[in-house]
């Protein structure tokens, strides 16, 4: 291998690694709030994607117009979730409100079955996110290169606003200690809705920028991403922005260099060995914390 192939491959990996680094920030986000593991993630992710189908081709609007429509829809979506499906299980046991997210998962995949059938969509093209541009002797599309830059920026800003706003210090509080939280005044509602707000956002820009370079849209096609992204934000410890963070980028290279190294169909698995590996040897993750459960 080249060094010039070598560093292509590595831009590659760490463009899907940032994608799938956005989508586990948002399970791991919850996660810190609720406890949940919101299976339904990976299929707003899928959403957000029919909803830019919808604003390009259907209603024939600019790119830039229709990125600001799929956010907003996508961030309605999952807040709209949350109230329904979550709020009312919230002091029920744990597996309530996970079974709950399960059949969300289940209603939106089936939700778009029925709206769009099961035959694939084409995804509208973004010229502006599709130009190559070369780099050295590296060429590559726009959406490729400013993927993990999007990532750190975002990532950056995020732990800014946790570690140094009003809203940020109620959702380390309740991330925390939701009950005493509750008690001291913190209005758990707004915490709540307001992560679910972020980690739809990220959704839905990891939704535009891993669909862009591919030609088609299905119902399950939230499923697989939606697990690896679960896996990313185990591997750093679920719980840790930066372990997401982390996670998606290892999970992105690893995929990347074993599709080049011709072992397309183990690609996958690696991803699912990985998980087990963890869960093995360190089940927190590697930037988690123990919990330790009150008797």
């Amino acid at each position: 291998m080249t060094s010039t192939a070598f560093l292509q491959y590595c831009l590659t990996g760490i463009s899907i690694g940032g994608i799938y680094a956005l989508i586990a920030i948002g399970y791991t986000m919850v996660y810190g709030i609720l406890r949940l593991i919101n299976f339904a993630h990976g299929d707003i992710f899928m959403m957000a994607a029919y909803f830019m189908i919808f604003a390009m081709v259907d209603f024939a609007l600019p790119w830039y117009v229709s990125i600001v429509i799929v956010l907003a829809a996508t961030i309605l979506l999952g807040v709209v979730i949350e109230k329904v499906a979550y709020k009312p299980l919230r002091s029920s046991p744990r597996m309530s409100i996970m079974i709950s997210a399960i059949g969300v998962s289940y209603l939106l995949q089936n939700l778009a079955t029925y709206l769009f059938s099961a035959l694939p969509k084409g995804y509208p093209k973004i010229d502006f996110l599709m130009k190559t541009i070369t780099i050295g002797g590296i060429s590559t599309s726009v959406v490729t290169f400013i993927t993990p830059i999007l990532t750190l920026v975002f990532v950056f800003l995020l732990l800014q606003l946790i570690n140094h706003t009003k809203i940020g210090m109620a959702m380390r509080a309740v991330s925390k200690d939701f009950e005493t939280s509750q008690l001291m005044g913190i209005k758990i509602n707004r915490v709540i809705s307001f992560t679910f707000v972020i980690g739809c956002f990220l959704a839905g820009v990891g939704s535009i920028l891993y669909f862009t370079p591919r030609p088609s849209v299905y119902p399950l096609v939230g499923s697989l991403p939606g697990l690896k992204c679960f896996i990313a934000a185990v591997f750093g410890g679920i719980g840790s922005i930066p372990g997401a963070m982390l996670g998606g980028f290892v999970i992105g290279l690893s995929e990347t260099f074993i599709k080049a190294a011709g072992y397309s169909e183990f690609s996958d698995v690696f991803t699912f060995i990985l998980l087990i590996v963890v869960l093995l040897f360190k089940p927190t993750g590697l930037f988690g914390e123990k919990i330790t459960e009150k008797v």
